[in-house]
């Protein structure tokens, strides 16, 4: 599994923390910037993410901003894309588990470290459970 990820300059501070967590797991991590703390907009990385999860079907992203908001967003607007915005263990575990969710997205400001790794952890393990949610997934595609 791949996992691309991307930040804007108020996401840049933990995404390091996160790239550990994921090779950690295993996991092949590509950054896609930022990389550095000048301001950016968020749009730019999140399409960069959602434009490499879409291509690359057997990858996830996670995005990070302040809030998490600007980053599912903009990202939403691809095609084949599910970013959930994260707060905690149980938002990251049903995003996966009934919505087949491929990019996590949560905010920098808003979810501390000890949250974000409980996550990331039930993030990677947790399946789509399909049946009665894959006719509700598929109708999320217009």
């Amino acid at each position: 599994m791949k996992y691309y990820i991307g930040t804007d300059h108020a996401g840049i501070n933990i995404k390091p923390f996160v790239i550990e967590l994921l090779e950690k797991k295993g996991y092949e991590v590509e950054d896609l910037g930022c990389f550095s703390n000048e301001r950016v907009d968020y749009p730019d990385f999140a399409h960069k993410v959602a434009d490499a999860v879409s291509k690359d079907k057997d990858s996830k992203g996670i995005l990070i901003c302040g809030s998490g908001i600007g980053m599912s967003l903009a990202a939403n607007k691809h095609a084949g894309i599910r970013a959930a915005l994260c707060h905690d263990h149980y938002t990251a575990k049903m995003a996966r588990l009934h919505n087949d969710a491929n990019i996590l997205c949560f905010g920098e400001r808003i979810v501390a470290k000890g949250l974000i790794e409980e996550m990331i952890d039930v993030w990677c393990e947790t399946e789509f459970e399909g049946g009665r949610h894959t006719d509700r997934v598929a109708k999320i595609e217009l």
